[in-house]
């Protein structure tokens, strides 16, 4: 019986043993059991299909045909300006679904065939961004999404036209802040 509880205390201190080292562990991690940045990456195969290349761009050159406006600009330069280059996919998951709601959604039956399939592949890049966030505070990222919502609500129709338009930019955007090597995220819980 002695020997029996002998071999179950050194089990359990084992036991406890190997707890401490994986919450050691842990902790120097931040408490992030995920690789970083697991969560803010697309695959870089989710822009190399040829059809859904064609279709997103034809969808976006048929709506710029529409756009009157030549002054303004939705994704460019300054949607970036002040934005640490590690929170891109954070900004651009953000613009995708803005762009996706209340933009694309409102205007699915126009713009056909090309509209119901490129709305079907960014709703698949937004499920795949669904967990994608940022360490601490993101209200300057926030404050670009609503400048940019903003802007469109001001042009009314025209933005977004303007905003379909440049649906070309947002595949280009997404691509580059979301694929490529690994940058060092964090993911709040």
């Amino acid at each position: 019986m002695a020997t029996l509880q002998k071999f179950l205390s050194s089990c359990l201190l084992g036991t406890l043993a190997a707890s401490c080292l994986l919450l050691v562990a842990l902790w120097v991690q931040g408490g992030v059991a995920a690789p970083l940045g697991s969560h803010c990456r697309l695959d870089e195969s989710d822009f190399q299909q040829p059809y859904i290349i064609n279709r997103t761009f034809k969808l976006a050159d048929e709506a710029s045909l529409a756009d009157n406006n030549t002054d303004v600009r939705l994704i460019g330069e300054k949607l970036f300006h002040g934005v640490n280059v590690r929170q891109h996919c954070y900004l651009m998951k953000q613009v995708l679904n803005f762009t996706l709601e209340e933009v694309l959604l409102p205007y699915s039956d126009r713009f056909q065939p090309y509209m119901q399939e490129v709305v079907s592949f960014l709703a698949g890049l937004s499920n795949k961004l669904s967990q994608c966030h940022i360490e601490g505070d993101d209200q300057h990222v926030q404050k670009k999404v609503q400048n940019l919502k903003d802007t469109v609500k001001k042009l009314g129709e025209s933005g977004d036209i303007k905003a379909i338009g440049e649906l070309n930019l947002l595949f280009m955007r997404l691509k580059n802040a979301c694929t490529g090597p690994e940058k060092s995220w964090k993911m709040d819980n």
